[in-house]
């Protein structure tokens, strides 16, 4: 009913994928947010979607053992595979954080040409503070070269992004700090180097990307063990959400799960608030569609978007591609079977979820 096979992507948060061969191991890390695997990788839902759903693009039988399936990946070659599972998503755009800093990860033309979609970055905000504080400014001056070198690093992108739930935790105060403060806590980090953790510096990159009054998203809820999961709670953004509510710049929530619920109440209470599932659909399987129906119970249909947060790997793209149009399939649907919907609103819903609200949100 929602005509979900037909139904076009716009992937509004993604990573590059390896550009080189992977071995088994290799592979197997990226099927995991852990460090190291705890055990099998593939023996996970994550791993059963990739040999149910990648294996028949490269020419395999579904559940084919996942032995088999690297072979068959590695006689077809990375560019190739890359090439068809990028292909077989059915996205129209990908808006890439390309702040991780992967060496072996395509860049971002090499992306587009591979996936055949137009690329658009989205600048991570610690990751331009740490570059600032590499060259050697001085703390006095951190504050203004931050905001100059955002103003550089921005101009052609569509958003920024913090990891602030990673390097501290939203409970922070909600306001951006004063210069004496910047100034201090640059002294310190600038002295003591390595990755920006400190607060007082985190906020004010944060404000800083409030400034450039372009969509802010924030990774909130599941990630890997550098956070602290009830600190990457996005309602302890409540405050955030109030202080940033008349500036003009739309705030993000990526991936929320398992605090989806609390991302779709603020996004039905603050206007200026979106939110998206990404990751999570592709890491519990079958369940995606319990996740999305529990997003759209207080959620604006107009705020959710679709995102794969795929790192690493091309199979994560069509997991998530898959997984995000099953789940739509099977809730939307039900609504018009049990009367809730029409087919026709069904049908538009599914299309504002695929691309049509990141579109409009992003100006594409």
């Amino acid at each position: 009913m929602t005509g979900s096979d037909d139904l076009r992507l716009v992937d509004h948060h993604c990573h590059s994928v390896v550009g080189h061969e992977l071995d088994a191991a290799g592979f197997g890390a990226l099927l995991t947010e852990a460090p190291a695997p705890a055990g099998d990788p593939w023996d996970s839902m994550l791993g059963l979607a990739v040999r149910r759903e990648c294996a028949p693009v490269l020419d395999l039988p579904r559940h084919v053992p996942a032995a088999d399936y690297l072979a068959r990946r590695g006689e077809l070659g990375v560019a190739e595979a890359t090439r068809r599972l990028l292909a077989a998503c059915g996205t129209d755009a990908l808006l890439v954080d390309h702040g991780l800093r992967a060496g072996d990860l395509l860049g971002l033309d090499a992306l587009a040409e591979a996936a055949g979609a137009p690329v658009a970055e989205v600048v991570r905000l610690e990751a331009v503070a740490e570059d600032v504080a590499a060259w050697g400014v001085a703390p006095g001056d951190y504050a203004d070269a931050l905001v100059e070198e955002l103003d550089r690093r921005t101009r052609a992108a569509v958003a920024c992004k913090s990891i602030l739930a990673y390097r501290y935790g939203f409970d922070v105060p909600p306001h951006p700090p004063a210069p004496a403060e910047v100034a201090a806590a640059a002294r310190h980090w600038l002295h003591d180097g390595g990755r920006l953790r400190h607060p007082v510096l985190l906020r004010h990159a944060l404000w800083c990307g409030v400034d450039r009054g372009l969509p802010l998203q924030l990774h909130t809820g599941f990630g890997d063990p550098d956070e602290d999961l009830h600190r990457a709670n996005p309602v302890l953004l409540t405050a955030f959400c109030r202080a940033t509510a008349g500036t003009g710049t739309p705030v993000v929530l990526l991936h929320c799960y398992p605090y989806h619920r609390e991302a779709a109440w603020l996004a039905q209470v603050f206007p200026h608030v979106w939110f998206d599932v990404g990751l999570a659909s592709t890491y519990v399987g079958h369940r995606a569609a319990e996740v999305l129906a529990e997003a759209l119970e207080l959620a604006p249909f107009g705020k959710l978007l679709y995102s794969s947060d795929a790192f690493g790997l091309p199979e994560l793209y069509l997991v998530a591609a898959r997984a995000f149009r099953r789940a739509a399939d099977r809730v939307l649907g039900g609504w018009h079977a049990e009367g809730e919907a029409g087919g026709d609103d069904v049908r538009r819903i599914a299309a504002m979820i695929a691309g049509g609200n990141a579109r409009r949100l992003y100006g594409l």
